[in-house]
């Protein structure tokens, strides 16, 4: 690879390649242990949300992984090494570096032409807060291309790029300290606007009225030219929570929509699709509950809960699938759902689980997601399909001891790219690995002649799960509240050094 901007270290992939079979489905997987770029950990979603596009459908893989360096911006620290952008494709892991040397970066989306998008510090700095800045930029090609930023703002980021090469992100629009900024929805300390950046450029989509509007950091696969889906503050005036009024938005065409509300004074879209519908949640009168809900054709609607007070929704197919997850009854568990047709289903967890959550669905109606164990303190990353949850974990061949704990993405085929733990690793901050599970019923997947067969029950979702005890519920109720908490963290997408990082 060739730039004048970056540098570009190529390492050919030594990493962990293994077939296998989930015997109860049929399904034949090629495990894939990513490697990184030379440091203990390779990070791929900043936020947890699994609303960034990491795989395209071709199969590469881009996110953010540790350098052997050490972090220059942490002096002192042992352990807090350089976080690069990185690009996988045919067992081939390349460092896409940053805008200034010795500098953090990081790919949040690749289009189905490899070209990828995120954040890279630079040389500048911001006057308010005296570090270095980010500015968006675009891997396209082996060279590094700098975004910029909203004049006279000085920083943004990259949130996804679509296959024609038109950029979503987000990006200060001046240098004053933004009243507002502490609400969580950004990094940055000024006011900031969504923008759209094409060719070289760069377009303010405006607010609904307040002095912030931010983009949604992701957009379940929307290729659409002139569509955004995100949320704004209305006004300027506090309400009784102590910030404006935010609501959702959809721009279209040069308009900023305002989509509304539950009838609550904070909503936010999630991501829309290539129709023009809208996903995301919004709190109800009082602001105690808070409902996912679908817009579309000026219409919102509330998708509810399994019984609860809280629902939220993570992703939208083309198809107009929703999936996330919902209070059951009472508010005792919190369970993966699919919204679909205006049919909401529960798609439980494995046995003896307490709560679960849906992350992504893909255009065959395959979702993955989360199972949390309340008596072992465990989360494992499964599979639903076809009326059955799958333990991903038994991808795992009996020579690595990488645990799966978080998938981040299912393409149209079907490659599963995640997040696992090595042994002794618990949080993965500083130690996970991204791992990648390829289909072997396909042509397109090489390496699976001589797969191992690993058998497992996919249990049918039908299946009662643990009974609900006490401290099950209570450990659930905790669970809800991370959730909870990922929301309002989905718009960050620096990361700070390992150990201080809200992975």
């Amino acid at each position: 690879m060739k730039s004048v901007t970056s540098v570009s270290i190529t390492i050919l992939l030594a990493a962990l390649v293994v077939p296998f079979q989930l015997a109860a489905q049929q399904i034949h997987y090629k495990f894939v242990d990513i490697p990184t770029l030379g440091g203990p950990a390779a990070i791929g979603q900043v936020d947890g949300t699994g609303i960034s596009q990491f795989i395209n459908n071709p199969g590469v893989v881009v996110g953010g992984a540790q350098t052997s360096m050490l972090d220059p911006s942490a002096p002192g620290c042992s352990d807090c090494f350089l976080i690069h952008a990185f690009r996988w494709e045919d067992d081939v892991v390349t460092d896409l570096g940053a805008l200034a040397d010795l500098s953090f970066s990081h790919a949040t989306s690749v289009n189905a032409r490899g070209w990828a998008t995120g954040g890279s510090l630079t040389d500048g700095i911001d006057p308010l807060t005296g570090g270095q800045t980010e500015h968006a930029v675009l891997w396209k090609n082996g060279e590094i291309i700098d975004v910029g930023t909203l004049l006279p703002g000085v920083e943004s980021a990259g949130l996804y790029v679509k296959n024609s090469g038109e950029i979503v992100g987000f990006s200060t629009v001046d240098t004053t300290p933004d009243p507002f900024a502490g609400i969580g929805l950004g990094p940055f300390p000024s006011a900031t606007h969504a923008f759209t950046w094409k060719n070289g450029v760069i377009r303010d989509l405006g607010t609904l009225g307040g002095p912030d509007a931010f983009a949604t950091a992701g957009g379940c696969n929307l290729q659409r030219d002139g569509l955004v889906a995100g949320a704004s503050f209305t006004s300027s005036t506090p309400n009784p929570s102590g910030f404006p009024t935010l609501d959702p938005f959809l721009w279209k065409d040069g308009t900023m929509i305002d989509l509304g509300s539950l009838g609550g004074t904070f909503g936010t879209a999630q991501c829309a699709n290539n129709r023009g519908q809208v996903i995301g949640q919004s709190n109800l009168p009082g602001g105690e509950k808070q409902h996912a809900f679908i817009w579309e054709d000026g219409t919102m609607k509330d998708l509810g809960t399994l019984g609860g007070s809280f629902s939220v929704v993570f992703w939208l197919n083309n198809a107009g699938e929703a999936v996330g997850g919902a209070n059951t009854t009472d508010d005792e568990s919190f369970h993966a759902t699919l919204w679909k047709n205006g049919v909401i289903t529960d798609l439980r967890t494995l046995d003896g689980d307490c709560a679960s959550g849906a992350l992504a669905i893909n255009s065959k109606s395959q979702i993955i997601g989360q199972s949390f164990n309340c008596e072992t303190e465990t989360v494992r990353a499964v599979l639903w399909e076809n009326g059955s949850i799958i333990d991903l974990n038994a991808a795992v061949p009996p020579n690595s001891s990488l645990r799966l704990v978080e998938p981040f993405n299912i393409n149209d085929r079907g490659e599963i790219v995640g997040r696992g733990l090595p042994a002794g690793c618990d949080s993965g901050e500083a130690c996970g690995h991204i791992f990648l599970l390829t289909p072997c019923d396909h042509a397109y997947a090489e390496g699976c002649e001589n797969r191992a067969h690993v058998a497992t029950q996919a249990r049918p979702a039908s299946v009662p799960t643990a009974t609900i005890t006490t401290r099950n519920s209570q450990r659930s109720k905790e669970l809800v509240a991370q959730w909870r908490a990922r929301l309002i963290k989905r718009y960050k997408p620096k990361m700070a050094p390992p150990g201080i990082t809200s992975h």
